[in-house]
């Protein structure tokens, strides 16, 4: 098992549609304003939040959190902000969890996986995104999981990098993939909550 470079996930993405939309580059600058980047690096790929899929867990509503029985109630959608510069961005308040979308699309080879982790300018801001695995054989878009742990509240910027995703490559096919044993979160396309 290997760990994958900007060559074979180029080549991935054009030819397999393993990420789609798809870009080439690192993009550091959008309409002459800097953005945390997004796109293709050396080894991993810079993933994107959308706009249509941002929820907070609050408890205004919902009493409690069962990933067994999830209560849609127990999370809100933020106001979209837009700062000083045009950037569009949610305010996550201090100590709270949210739920977002990415913009990319995934399709996993049979003997990749890929491991999504956050970005080191967030995480020196106090944000955390979850480890998430990307399993072989598994299709959509990437539900990321995030946590302010600062004690003020933080700017989770749209459309600009929230994440990374590497791609590990196996020597042989697994036996079972995620497509194959028809895994819950199977082509999602907007944000999915936890299902057992």
């Amino acid at each position: 098992m290997s760990i994958k470079a900007d060559c074979w996930i180029r080549q991935m993405a054009q030819e397999y549609d393993m990420i789609n939309p798809f870009a080439e580059r690192l993009v550091r600058e959008i309409d002459n304003r800097r953005i945390i980047s997004a796109g293709l690096s050396s080894y991993g790929y810079d993933i994107r939040l959308a706009e249509d899929g941002f929820k907070v867990f609050s408890p205004i509503s919902g009493t409690e959190i069962d990933p067994k029985k999830f209560d849609e109630n127990s999370l809100v959608v933020p106001p979209l902000r837009t700062a000083e510069d045009g950037s569009k961005y949610w305010l996550l308040p201090p100590a709270s969890y949210a739920l977002g979308i990415t913009v990319e699309r995934f399709k996993m080879p049979r003997n990749v996986t890929g491991i999504a982790m956050g970005k080191s300018t967030y995480a020196r801001a106090g944000l955390l995104v979850n480890t998430t695995p990307l399993e072989a054989g598994w299709e959509g878009r990437l539900v990321v999981e995030i946590a302010n742990l600062a004690n003020l509240p933080l700017r989770v910027y749209l459309n600009e990098g929230i994440g990374q995703v590497i791609f590990l490559q196996s020597d042989m096919d697994c036996d079972t993939s995620y497509a194959d044993r028809a895994g819950k979160y199977q082509n999602q396309s907007g944000l999915t909550y936890a299902k057992v």
